[in-house]
């Protein structure tokens, strides 16, 4: 709960450590953006873990970096620091989510993935729900280091509760970790996203566009070695042969763009346009992800039973429905107004997250499950810290507009590229 809670209470601390830490929009868009990169660096490893150590190991670990990396955060003296401190943190909360997402795909089976991840997926939402409210009443009443502080008594009572009930391991796996794999992949999309961030400036265009280049071939490199090692490799890139997985797993890139980047701008948007304090931002937000949580418990009921796409499509649809006031909101626009428009906004994309992660796992092996788990949940990472990189971009060179309107087109085009996910009623296992 701890690693769900930090993904949104630290959102609306982010207008008031740009202001103590004397630090820019682009600058401060890092302390979301290391933890986002830290914990896509560590998820490939998830599997490799798990297979050699347990889960049970791997557990207790990633929860003692996490507790580290947020003591240390809310020690932090300067951007820097606290940048680099929450790349620790990341790490942590980087293997906690998917070990977690790995234990209920392997309890759960195939025929109740859905109904277990609706209901999972509404206690989880607990967190993201009292996060910016909970970061609000931290910063407003004791500073913006208890935002980290606060998760240590979660991660002590975590790791009392993991001694007392989480499973026993089964069977180790002896397969080696591929290690420059792992070197690979997060020095190239560090680079992409180093030149996203320098395109702000024009002055930083040809830094930006030879750190592209370098990007791209680290990716590039990564991905033809992974081909030629197959399940030997980091991520096993060959499970994009299969459709379900394939469409699902891109589509849970697009929802990494169009949820985390306006996590990073809606907080700034309420607290710098509206005039709104850190506590009466966190309320503001608050029913976006009360409807994500109802939503995902209602979509559980037909995740099952439904084909991926059309669940999809209505939640997208929502989504992008609920996205369209914004584009027109001013300083005078009534926030209650913009909050119903969030309730539906969270409410689609409720309703769409659970299709596609069921689609990941649809037609495939149950031995495959560990490196689907590891695969799409890297590449969702990845769209995260690419939204946040993005509309920190977008908001320093053009304002609020500018990056509103640029939250509804992400969100629309996940609309379009719903349509492309599985539309066929039973699912076919891959042999």
């Amino acid at each position: 709960m701890a690693a769900l809670l930090d993904t949104t209470i630290v959102a609306v601390a982010l207008d008031e450590l740009a202001r103590d830490l004397s630090a820019t929009v682009t600058a401060i868009q890092w302390v979301t953006t290391s933890y986002v990169l830290a914990m896509t660096a560590v998820i490939p490893l998830v599997g490799w873990s798990v297979g050699r150590f347990g889960a049970r190991a791997v557990w207790v670990t990633a929860l003692g970096l996490f507790l580290v990396g947020s003591i240390l955060c809310g020690a932090a003296w300067s951007a820097g620091s606290l940048i680099a401190f929450r790349a620790l943190q990341g790490l942590g909360g980087g293997m906690i989510l998917p070990v977690t997402q790995l234990v209920l795909a392997r309890a759960a089976g195939p025929e109740r993935l859905g109904r277990v991840m609706g209901k999972v997926g509404f206690v989880g939402q607990l967190a993201p729900i009292s996060g910016p409210v909970l970061g609000g009443v931290l910063i407003d009443g004791w500073g913006w280091r208890w935002v980290f502080f606060v998760n240590a008594p979660l991660i002590l009572l975590s790791l009392a509760m993991t001694w007392r009930w989480f499973p026993r391991d089964e069977v180790r796996d002896e397969r080696r970790l591929d290690l420059v794999g792992l070197l690979l992949l997060p020095a190239g999309v560090v680079a992409l996203l180093h030149a996203l961030t320098g395109l702000e400036t024009r002055t930083g265009i040809g830094t930006a566009t030879l750190t592209a280049v370098a990007g791209a071939g680290l990716l590039a490199a990564f991905i033809a070695r992974s081909l030629r090692r197959a399940e030997t490799s980091l991520l096993d890139l060959r499970l994009f042969a299969d459709r379900s997985f394939r469409s699902g797993t891109v589509m849970m890139f697009v929802l990494g763009v169009t949820s985390w980047g306006p996590m990073f701008l809606l907080p700034l948007y309420y607290q710098r346009l509206h005039d709104l304090s850190a506590l009466d931002a966190g309320l503001a937000l608050a029913p976006q992800t009360l409807g994500v949580a109802l939503a995902s418990l209602l979509a559980g009921q037909y995740a099952d039973r439904l084909p991926p796409r059309p669940l999809a499509l209505a939640g997208m649809a929502a989504a992008t429905m609920g996205t369209l006031p914004f584009v027109f909101a001013t300083r005078d626009t009534d926030t209650l107004l913009l909050s119903a428009a969030l309730l539906l906004r969270g409410a689609g994309f409720g309703v769409a997250a659970l299709p596609v992660s069921v689609a990941v796992y649809r037609t495939l092996r149950p031995a495959a499950i560990p490196h689907a788990t590891s695969t799409s949940t890297v590449v969702q990472r990845v769209g995260a810290a690419t939204g946040t990189a993005l509309m920190a971009v977008i908001l320093q060179a053009g304002g609020f507009a500018p990056a509103l309107t640029w939250m509804f087109v992400l969100t629309a085009t996940g609309l379009v590229m719903a349509a492309s996910l599985p539309g066929r009623e039973s699912p076919r296992r891959s042999p």
